[in-house]
């Protein structure tokens, strides 16, 4: 996505990008042209979903190296389920059921998880405020 100002016909650069503790995304671009700024501001859904995706606001500030994505899978290790965590997932709608798999492979991976189970899916739910979800 890119935003252009519309005085100027210029694309707007990336200028400033702010998570707020309350799981909000609030992102700035300014035209290089005239200095307008304008504030893109996202909700804790969509943030969430644009942070599962693995999109950065803002883009990369270092170039892509070759195989990056690989290289971070073997480094790691692998994940693995539990079958009760397997059985929960099965019955998330299949739409969603990618992000929400990725979401808690995420929260698994930042802290050293090496198995997903019920138990750590409901306290990724309560620490990532997705309860009501």
């Amino acid at each position: 996505m890119k935003f252009l100002c519309v005085e100027c016909d210029q694309q707007m650069a990336f200028a400033e990008r702010a998570l707020a503790g309350d799981g909000t995304l609030a992102a700035t671009f300014k035209c290089p042209k005239c200095g307008r700024v304008v504030a893109m501001l996202t909700n804790p859904m969509e943030t969430q979903l644009v942070a599962s995706l693995g999109v950065e606001i803002g883009g990369r500030t270092v170039p892509t190296e070759p195989f990056e994505m690989v290289h971070a899978n073997v480094v790691t290790g692998s994940l693995s389920w539990s079958t009760d965590a397997q059985e929960r997932l099965s019955r998330v709608p299949s739409f969603v059921r990618g992000i929400v798999k990725k979401i808690y492979a995420d929260y698994a991976k930042e802290r050293g998880i090496t198995e997903i189970t019920p138990a750590i899916m409901d306290t990724a739910r309560a620490e990532l405020g997705l309860e009501g979800m």
